[in-house]
């Protein structure tokens, strides 16, 4: 049986979708652990994506020509799936090209607006992805706004007191990750809004919204990113969700054809939501295929994705955790999300990495992880001399109890082998 959550007809169909899982890789069946990098794409999605290159692509909202109206309906159908599947408004919903520009969209948009002021203070926490933490450290050296800190206890992890002392700080934002790409920790979303209530509350999304149902409207979210790549979708199409209140107060940070309303030689005025956001030709087949890949992934049963994760992750560290050469970091208990982050004693990451994939087959990440400063917290509780990488395997809905056990059979082999 692979799954307890997938019936085994329902799971070989999920098997059947992504082809690349029967490839064989060094003699070896592929076992791909490197899905918080970016996950693989489902056949019957590209056979959507390329029907609609092939048979409805054109320019969007310009034209009144056959083509461009069915674009643009494919479009904004895509725009409402995404809405509905994070309940929200369409017009709250805005294509971007993923997680790292939403966050640079935001930084901009709420200096330029006057709602971030050089007197005011943003938090983030010290297990932030690179995306969440270099716009906001390095605007704040023009703009004057201060950068302060959730701190994260020597495995990593993002503590109830740690939160809860860092209200002190008086945050006018609150920009967190909802799982670390680290650590697995899910984030308690719900803790840290009503810890920081009269903050401007920014959700990077990226690792969490593939594995977890969000509701922007019960969490009370402010503004969520999030990237396709990493649920299936295409590469370079990803979306910011803002409340609709606060989307009308900010200035626009791309600036172009579209977003207009009326230009003269002397001033501007933009279009209505969200369309003064989506400045320039989109990726118009991308969030197409962001819109399929939601259809596909409600087709699966969202509730039983999250299920099988969830089961995945739990086993994945308990078979960690038997092995006394690898430290693992990161929370241990439920509230560990889809990856794991471990060391190898002895052996650097790098190296672990390569004998997997090179004698086992199993694609896993190794290195920093666009997660520099957490290394150092990392460096500073690790038991065995720290590297200052990792590396991470994670799973997805594809993945099986068996693929985890190949692992940990490849990390025996290594140690025994260095040994």
């Amino acid at each position: 049986m692979h799954s307890t959550v997938f019936s085994d007809e329902e799971f070989f169909k999920i098997l059947e979708d992504f082809p690349v899982l029967k490839r064989e890789v060094n003699g070896k069946r592929l076992v791909y652990l490197d899905n918080a990098a970016s996950t693989l794409k489902s056949k019957s999605v590209i056979e959507k994506m390329t029907d609609f290159y092939l048979n409805h692509y054109s320019n969007i909202h310009r034209a009144v020509h056959k083509l461009a109206s069915e674009a643009t309906v494919a479009y904004e159908q895509a725009r409402e799936k995404i809405a509905k599947f994070l309940n929200a408004n369409p017009e709250e919903v805005i294509f971007t090209s993923g997680t790292t520009l939403g966050i640079n969209f935001l930084v901009n948009s709420l200096v330029r607006s006057g709602m971030l002021n050089p007197q005011d203070t943003v938090l983030l926490s010290q297990v932030e992805h690179h995306a969440n933490l270099v716009p906001w450290v390095r605007l704040s050296k023009f703009y004057g706004f201060k950068v302060e800190y959730i701190e994260a206890d020597d495995k990593g992890v993002i503590t109830t007191d740690a939160i809860l002392k860092a209200k002190l700080k008086n945050p006018k934002v609150v920009s967190i990750t909802g799982q670390s790409n680290v650590t697995g920790q899910e984030m308690p979303l719900e803790l840290i809004r009503e810890t920081f209530k009269d903050s401007i509350f920014i959700v990077d999304g990226a690792q969490l919204v593939p594995h977890k149902r969000i509701d922007v409207k019960k969490l009370d979210i402010d503004f969520l990113v999030f990237s396709g790549h990493k649920m299936i979708a295409p590469t370079g199409i990803g979306v910011l969700y803002g409340k609709r209140t606060l989307l009308e107060k900010l200035e626009p940070f791309l600036y172009g054809g579209e977003m207009i309303d009326k230009v003269t030689f002397e001033d501007v005025t933009f279009n209505i939501l969200p369309y003064r956001f989506e400045a320039g030709t989109q990726h118009i087949a991308g969030a197409v295929g962001l819109g399929y890949t939601i259809d596909y992934l409600e087709s699966i049963g969202f509730e039983k994705i999250e299920k099988h994760i969830a089961e995945l992750s739990k086993y994945l560290m308990e078979r960690l955790l038997e092995l006394d050469f690898v430290e693992v970091y990161g929370p241990i208990d439920d509230s560990h999300r889809s990856l794991v982050s471990f060391n190898v004693e002895g052996v650097h990451p790098h190296d672990v990495s390569h004998i997997l994939d090179e004698n086992f087959g199993v694609a896993t990440r190794s290195g920093h992880h666009c997660a520099q400063p957490l290394m150092s917290v990392l460096a500073r509780g690790s038991k065995i001399d720290f590297p200052n990488s990792t590396v991470r395997a994670s799973v997805y809905f594809y993945n099986t109890k068996e693929d985890i056990d190949i692992l940990v059979e490849g990390l025996k082999h290594i140690k025994r082998w260095f040994e």
